[in-house]
């Protein structure tokens, strides 16, 4: 699997969401919806999800394990970054 795209759109404002992020899949698959936050440990990026009948958010769509979600979660705040810093310079 390769990110062949990032798309960093940044939110202004104080809220602890920082960005809502697209990426794309090697060229043929597009997962939007990822939230990059800042949380008590720092950023850290939050899947699509969709709130289920009993309340609770729930993924729907996600790494399937702790290795390519670090690698996911890498690429997207080294992406934030970027960008922030772009729009800082402006």
């Amino acid at each position: 699997m390769n990110i062949t795209d990032v798309r960093v759109r940044l939110i202004a404002g104080e809220g602890k969401m920082k960005a809502v992020v697209s990426i794309t899949i090697d060229g043929v698959f597009v997962v939007h919806g990822i939230k990059v936050i800042d949380g008590d440990k720092g950023l850290f990026i939050a899947m699509p999800s969709k709130k289920g009948t009993d309340g609770e958010n729930r993924d729907i769509a996600h790494p399937i394990n702790l290795e390519t979600r670090k690698a996911l979660q890498e690429l997207i705040l080294e992406a934030y970054e970027r960008e922030r810093m772009l729009n800082e310079e402006t």
